[in-house]
């Protein structure tokens, strides 16, 4: 399906971005993995996506609160591959503090990553989609891109922006071919969800059940994790030529969240 295009991913050296990466590698896209970590496990993630699916990937360690380095990363994506035509802005961090005791840089630094990395590379990705007549933008927002959550006002604000960002692009771009869309995921499991839950058991005195049931899925219906790989095959579905026609659409993945 994706056999002779290129994806860029941010914020895929682990979790969703990484599954989405191998998801898109399974269907034949050159990768370029963006993120944080350590030098060896990038590479041997990096090394697996060649490996295990007989395409080509790179590793750009662009930092996403520098505008510079995401359009070089976008720039050397071109000179390496040919084109960036699948374009998904995972990278994301959250820190959780009431409004009035929110440090500055906290927040300074959650708006930059969350949100204004994925102007900056939209920015430099759409002139060449524009030219060749395609292109596909996936933003990973949030279930918080629709509702909020108290003490988590800069991680809310960068995920509702992020959505008007979508809209706005999907609306520039809707005759040439490019769409824009988001995916806002409700609770995923990922290594980041699983390493919280022996401090909240102790904390609130519960078992893991108890945790994941009344603490982390608190919000969610189906009281289940979303998984990576069902976040991973909407992005696949929204990259393909079937999805043509969504364009500035938020979807939920959720197990109900956004419901009530």
């Amino acid at each position: 399906m994706l056999k002779g295009k290129t994806a860029v991913i941010t914020g895929s050296t682990s979790g969703i971005g990484l599954g989405v990466a191998r998801a898109m590698a399974g269907e034949g896209a050159n990768i370029v993995i963006n993120g944080f970590g350590s030098v060896s496990d990038i590479e041997k993630e990096r090394a697996a996506l060649e490996k295990d699916f007989k395409v080509k990937a790179i590793y750009s360690p662009a930092d996403m609160t520098k505008p510079a380095e995401i359009a070089d990363m976008i720039k050397t994506a071109e000179q390496t591959f040919g084109s960036v035509d699948v374009l998904v802005n995972n990278a994301g961090i959250q820190h959780v503090a009431p409004v009035e005791e929110f440090p500055i840089e906290k927040w300074d630094m959650i708006l930059a990553i969350n949100l204004m990395s994925a102007f900056h590379t939209i920015r430099a990705a759409v002139p060449g989609m524009k030219a060749r007549k395609w292109g596909r933008i996936i933003n990973t927002a949030s279930a918080h891109s629709l509702v909020a959550s108290p003490f988590k006002s800069a991680y809310v604000t960068a995920k509702h922006g992020l959505t008007g960002l979508t809209k706005t692009v999907a609306l520039e771009l809707a005759t040439f071919g490019i769409t824009a869309n988001c995916i806002s995921p409700g609770y995923v499991w990922t290594p980041l969800v699983e390493k919280q839950i022996p401090d909240q058991m102790k904390t609130r005195n519960m078992t893991e059940e108890q945790v994941k049931r009344d603490v982390l899925l608190a919000a969610q219906p189906t009281k289940q994790f979303v998984t990576i790989e069902q976040v991973a095959s909407l992005a696949l579905y929204l990259a393909s030529d079937a999805a043509a026609n969504i364009t500035g659409a938020n979807l939920s993945i959720d197990g109900g969240w956004t419901a009530q």
